[in-house]
């Protein structure tokens, strides 16, 4: 296999595309590559590696573009990669985002590497066929893999944009999204009966998850300015390091538990609810951990024979909120963003209920008479 980051003279080039490479000279990042025979440098003016390649795939395509446009080659996948997070870093994406964008590309080079895939115009409908079909066999679901599949298209149309691709090696492929599955859903009676067996700082938590069908990250990130008692509403907004999921900020009305509960809370903190003191929060000013909630919520759950994770809460809103005859457009005002194929889920959960209550009552009407 040849090296695509060889060492010359003491230097060490970086290859960043067909005939582009790169090399620092003192703090400097520079560009190399071979022309009519020649060997050419060029500065890219940065001090910074990332930039550095992303400026080098840049030049290949004007250099390749200048001497045959038929020969255009693309950009090293990584180069790509990494050009694509400086983007979505810039469009300050959410935290949680990034997160699950980098878990799908870091699994993306992996599997070109091990394939001896190096270009991001090798990333191909078959390639992306044989990806999606092991990940499939790891027992990965639908939506998963469809997840998975649109954050690679994505890649790819970045590439293309920024001139670091030609043609569309993607070009055909057919992206199925997969069916929604049904969600549990927790009965109002549940709802109360989680809350009950639960205890504090939990329960508060758990509390407001189910009256304001609000998102756990929503939560986590209250602060006391977001409290508003007055209009007797919860603010739902950006954040310096966080932005809600739809990016648009809106208000909750508080339900007289809520409000009551949140008069009564110390406003010591930042954020409204904070983990227990530790070791390195001693004056447990630290924001909840949402997976510590949802350690602790599966095991109030288990001890009442039910199953859900904190996601359900906000389920069981919608689907109350529905059954009791609150529009949907309402509905929708208050929670935020639902697709439209799964609030019909929720619809249909809401239709039953109804049909359920109205068969009580024929059964109640067919009983014996009161004297």
């Amino acid at each position: 296999m040849t090296d695509r980051n060889p060492e010359r003279n003491g230097q060490r080039y970086e290859q960043v595309g067909e005939i582009v490479s790169i090399f620092k000279r003192s703090n400097t990042w520079w560009a190399n590559w071979q022309q009519n025979g020649r060997q050419e440098r060029k500065s890219l003016r940065t001090k910074s590696k990332k930039e550095a390649r992303l400026r080098g795939a840049r030049l290949e395509v004007e250099i390749l573009n200048g001497r045959d446009t038929r020969k255009v080659k693309a950009a090293a996948i990584g180069v790509v990669i990494d050009a694509y997070f400086q983007h979505l870093e810039t469009e300050r994406r959410r935290p949680k985002t990034m997160t699950k964008y980098r878990g799908i590309l870091d699994r993306l080079r992996e599997n070109a590497a091990e394939k001896n895939i190096q270009l991001i115009d090798q990333i191909t409908v078959k390639f992306l066929d044989d990806f999606r079909h092991a990940r499939v066999t790891a027992g990965r679901s639908p939506k998963t893999v469809y997840n998975e599949t649109v954050v690679i298209r994505q890649l790819v149309n970045f590439a293309r944009s920024r001139g670091m691709l030609a043609g569309d090696p993607l070009n055909g492929l057919t992206i199925r999204e997969p069916k929604p599955t049904t969600q549990p859903c927790f009965s109002r009676a549940e709802v109360e009966q989680i809350i009950e067996s639960s205890n504090e700082p939990q329960r508060s938590v758990l509390t407001v998850l189910a009256d304001t069908g609000a998102r756990i990250g929503e939560i986590e990130w209250l602060e006391w300015s977001d409290v508003d008692l007055q209009r007797n509403v919860l603010h739902i907004r950006a954040k310096d390091d966080w932005i809600p999921k739809t990016g648009n900020q809106r208000a909750i009305p508080m339900t007289d538990r809520v409000r009551e509960l949140l008069k009564s809370r110390q406003r010591e903190h930042r954020w409204v609810f904070t983990s227990t003191a530790s070791k390195k929060y001693p004056n447990g000013d630290n924001q909840i951990s949402e997976r510590r909630l949802l350690q602790y919520l599966k095991r109030v759950l288990a001890k009442l024979g039910l199953e859900g994770h904190l996601h359900t809460f906000r389920h069981a809103f919608i689907s109350h909120a529905l059954s009791t005859g609150v529009p949907e457009a309402v509905v929708r005002s208050i929670v935020g963003h639902v697709d439209e194929r799964i609030i019909r889920l929720y619809t249909h959960i809401a239709d039953q209920r109804l049909q359920d209550a109205v068969r009580n009552l024929d059964r109640l009407s067919d009983g014996p008479s009161a004297s």
